[in-house]
C-alpha cells in the first residue's frame, strides 16, 4: 500500500520541491495544504502537479481527522499547532539550528552573528510538551573565519533540502535514521562533500 503524506506551507515552502523530486516515482503520494490561499508553496504544488488545496487553520482539525495520512510535514507553515491537532497524526519539521540552540525565527542570522564555529540543521518531530519538539535527526555545519553569511545562509538551505527528505522516507519505513543514510542519499549533489 503506498504511503500518504501531507506537506503543510504558510509561505515559501522551501523545501517543498526538493521533498517532491526525492518522492517522484516512488509511489508516496503528496498532498500539499497552506493556510494561506496566494502562497508560493500552492503554486510550486500547482506547477509541479502535486495535490493541492488552501485549508484555513480553523478547518486543520476536520481535515486532517478526515484523511488518513502517514506522516505531516511542517514546510515554513507558521500557525503553532494545537494539541487537538498534534493528536491527528505524526507531525516533523525541519530547523536551520541545531536544536536546542537557536529555537525560534531568524535562527541562521542569529548564530552566525552569534560567531558560533558550528550550527548546522534539526528534523525533529512536533509534540505537544514544553519544548514543543523531539530530535530525530541533526547534521552540523562548520563555519570558518572567512565564510559570509550568505554561504552559510545557503549551506544550511541545501543541507535542509538534502537531510529532510531522507529522514521523512526513514519515517515512512519506520526506520532510524542514520548519518550514512545523508551520506548514501546525497550524490554528489550538495556542496562541498566527498562526493561532489
Amino acid at each position: 500500500m503506498s504511503k500518504k503524506i501531507a506537506i503543510m506551507g504558510s509561505d515559501r515552502g522551501n523545501n517543498f520541491s526538493a521533498i517532491v523530486e526525492y518522492f517522484k516515482n516512488s509511489g508516496v503520494e503528496i498532498t500539499c495544504l497552506s493556510d494561506n490561499l496566494n502562497s508560493d508553496i500552492l503554486k510550486c504544488a500547482e506547477k509541479l502537479g502535486v495535490k493541492h488545496q488552501y485549508l484555513p487553520f480553523e478547518e486543520t482539525a476536520g481535515y486532517l481527522g478526515a484523511n488518513d495520512f502517514d506522516l505531516i510535514v511542517l514546510s515554513d507553515y507558521k500557525k503553532e499547532l494545537t494539541e487537538e491537532i498534534l493528536e491527528l497524526g505524526r507531525f516533523v519539521n525541519v530547523h536551520p539550528s541545531l536544536l536546542p540552540a537557536f529555537k525560534g525565527a531568524d535562527a541562521v542570522q542569529r548564530a552566525y552573528f552569534a560567531g558560533v564555529k558550528v550550527s548546522g540543521v534539526t528534523v525533529h518531530r512536533v509534540v505537544d510538551e514544553p519544548e514543543g519538539y523531539k530530535i530525530i535527526a541533526q547534521y552540523p555545519v562548520l563555519i570558518g573565519n572567512d565564510m559570509h553569511f550568505d554561504e552559510f545562509e545557503a549551506e544550511i538551505h541545501n543541507l535542509e533540502n538534502l537531510l529532510y527528505p531522507i529522514v521523512i522516507d526513514k519515517l515512512l519505513k519506520d526506520e532510524v535514521f542514520d548519518f550514512g543514510d545523508l551520506i548514501s542519499g546525497c550524490h554528489g549533489n550538495c556542496k562541498g562533500c566527498s562526493h561532489s
